[in-house]
């Protein structure tokens, strides 16, 4: 009788812990019962839909083409704090996108550092925007601007990482600056990271259980921003919210939750063992940094640049984790990478 008690409870709590483990299934955009769609997409060779906006001077009328990789939890509709004045003075036309899974962009259920970059030459291939194009990656939105470092070099007239991802667990890192770096993070937001990285499996149920806070940033825990992005996001707070309520309307999981999951894998390669892209200088690779960011620690961003010494470097001292929401900030970073 015990012997079938204590078989019934660990079925039990297998099947519990099964049901736990076991993402829901996205609401495709377009699917029955799923969102609409309304914005235009592309469909790309394995049968998905990316979803993408342009904004500034026509396409085919640009002089510079810009593609922007937005961060975590954010989409195609982010703010860009550039002025139409701007966009014509220098002719460009950006082509902003929703990563797999988030907005109006089909899930994708083995995304990667690599597919990341493969689905942005894709795109600008369906665009025609040209053989060469420029980049630029904020926060999340850094780990796909590394993969086309590393995979579609090729493809690239320049690229910019604003206040970039860091990989806690890259082979590269230097055990102290890795583990002094991680320490920084508030707790919670190492458990989870580290959760990502060492049991993705297990992901799901960290982000969903109740015993313990999660990640601090979907709790809306203000003490990771620094003085200058709450002052930012005061100012942001009289801006139109655009589109944002479409981020995760396919679901958490494919949104947010691969997101972090991709960029914490174990990635087929390491930053500093990418060649330099421009070997001619024929363009430019630049990483932007704020002092006193919270949320990227500075130390590893500094030692990447210092041993890669094609990239030029940026540490603004006043500047946090929201610079590139500012319109000074985010004009300065577009002035370097097109006119050096």
């Amino acid at each position: 009788m015990i012997v079938q008690i204590a078989a019934a409870l660990a079925a039990g709590l297998l099947g519990w812990a099964y049901l736990a483990m076991k993402p829901p299934p996205p609401k495709v955009c377009g699917s029955p019962g799923g969102p609409p769609i309304t914005s235009p997409r592309v469909k790309l060779s394995d049968g998905r839909h990316v979803a993408y906006k342009e904004k500034g001077v026509p396409r085919d009328e640009a002089q510079y083409k810009i593609i922007i990789v937005h961060g975590f939890d954010s989409s195609k509709d982010l703010h860009l704090p550039v002025s139409q004045e701007f966009m014509e003075e220098l002719g460009i036309c950006f082509i902003l996108f929703d990563r797999p899974g988030y907005g109006e962009s089909d899930p994708h259920p083995t995304r990667s550092v690599k597919s990341e970059a493969l689905d942005i030459q894709e795109l600008a291939e369906k665009l025609n925007i040209g053989p060469k194009f420029y980049i630029i990656g904020v926060s999340m939105g850094a780990y796909p601007v590394w993969g086309c470092l590393k995979y579609i070099p090729d493809r690239l007239l320049g690229a910019s990482l604003v206040v970039p991802f860091v990989h806690y667990w890259w082979p590269c890192l230097p055990t102290d600056i890795a583990k002094e770096s991680f320490k920084r993070l508030l707790v919670q937001d190492q458990w989870a990271f580290w959760v990502a990285y060492y049991t993705p499996w297990l992901f799901n149920w960290w982000m969903t259980q109740k015993w313990f806070p999660s990640l601090s940033i979907m709790e809306g825990n203000m003490a990771i921003f620094s003085d200058p992005d709450l002052e930012t996001l005061k100012s942001l707070s009289s801006t139109p919210s655009v589109g944002q309520e479409k981020i995760r309307q396919q679901g958490v999981y494919e949104s947010l939750y691969r997101d972090i999951m991709a960029g914490y894998s174990k990635w087929e390669f390491d930053p500093l063992d990418i060649a330099n892209p421009f070997p001619n200088n024929e363009g430019s690779v630049h990483l932007w940094q704020g002092y006193k960011d919270r949320i990227i620690p500075f130390q590893i961003n500094r030692y990447i640049a210092k041993h890669l010494p094609w990239i030029r470097y940026h540490e603004v001292p006043d500047a946090g984790h929201l610079m590139f929401f500012k319109q000074n900030s985010c004009e300065a970073i577009l002035r370097e990478l097109l006119l050096g």
